[in-house]
């Protein structure tokens, strides 16, 4: 790393991101760059991996290494890059289809490991890239193309879901609150853990039920006064499904799996040379 302090344009791409115009996302990837200049992120040592959908365009939007992988699968292949190359600073984002839907069973996994990497999970409640079919976090009441009545399954409860798989930090954040939003990337990211963040981020094209104006009626922030570490309390706040809760929920320091594998290999020894391996199944 250099002298120089690294600044936004360092981390910005040359292509221009091309969300639809008022995009909830644009509000997302600002901060996110704002985040990375104050970790100071190298971007030949960080990471992003994507999944399908409008979130999984954030790569090409950021000078750093990208892997735009299949639908569903942004997490498990994070932790992949990570647990190969434990010194690099690895982020993935999803959506909300990608990380609930078809890629839901990788989440509890990768959390219980306590991988340490940062999981963005950009919600819309609805299949936006695709147009507009009925999400895993889509409302009962929401008329969609799949569900042209109104949706018949109940929604998931993300922020439920995350607590309830023991990650060790558990956010929540709103597009419209870039300023807030900036201050959690920066946690998140120097957490030493699995750091989720839900971000609920309207979709001005496919979704015309849940807005910016319906979403300003109900955030609110978290009390001065909240104790993250209290998970019970953290439970309540994620079942008040009336106000969208944002901040820092939950967080708890504990041994990460990289911890735990280091402690393996100082006992039984580490091969530097995998020919001296191989020679023992000859």
């Amino acid at each position: 790393m250099s002298d120089t302090a690294l600044k936004v344009a360092d981390y910005k791409s040359d292509l221009k991101p091309i969300w639809c115009a008022g995009c909830g996302d644009y509000g997302v990837i600002t901060p996110f760059y704002q985040a990375l200049v104050e970790v100071q992120a190298v971007p030949k040592d960080t990471v992003i991996v994507s999944g399908i959908g409008c979130s999984g365009r954030f790569p090409y939007f950021c000078n750093t290494f990208g892997f735009h992988g299949v639908h569903g699968r942004a997490v498990p292949t994070a932790a992949g890059v990570k647990l190969a190359r434990p010194e690099l600073t690895v982020i993935a984002v999803g959506g909300d289809g990608d990380g609930l839907g078809i890629g839901g069973g990788h989440v509890p996994h990768v959390a219980r490991k306590n991988v340490d990497l940062t999981y963005i999970l950009i919600d819309n409640s609805i299949y936006g890239l695709t147009k507009g079919q009925s999400s895993p976090t889509s409302p009962l009441s929401m008329k969609s193309k799949t569900a042209p009545y109104a949706y018949v399954e109940e929604p998931l409860n993300p922020l439920q879901m995350f607590l309830a798989y023991n990650a060790s930090f558990v956010a929540r954040g709103y597009s419209g609150k870039p300023k807030d939003l900036k201050d959690l990337f920066v946690q998140a990211i120097r957490h030493r853990g699995f750091s989720v963040l839900h971000i609920f981020s309207p979709c001005v094209s496919m979704n015309k039920e849940i807005t910016f104006k319906t979403m300003n009626e109900i955030v609110k922030p978290l009390p001065d006064d909240w104790d993250p570490t209290n998970k019970l309390a953290a439970f309540e706040k994620a079942m008040d499904t009336g106000t969208f809760w944002t901040g820092l929920v939950y967080r708890e320091e504990r041994e990460t799996i990289h911890d735990r594998l280091d402690a393996i290999g100082e006992r039984v020894g580490r091969y530097q040379d995998l020919t001296e391996l191989l020679k023992r199944f000859r």
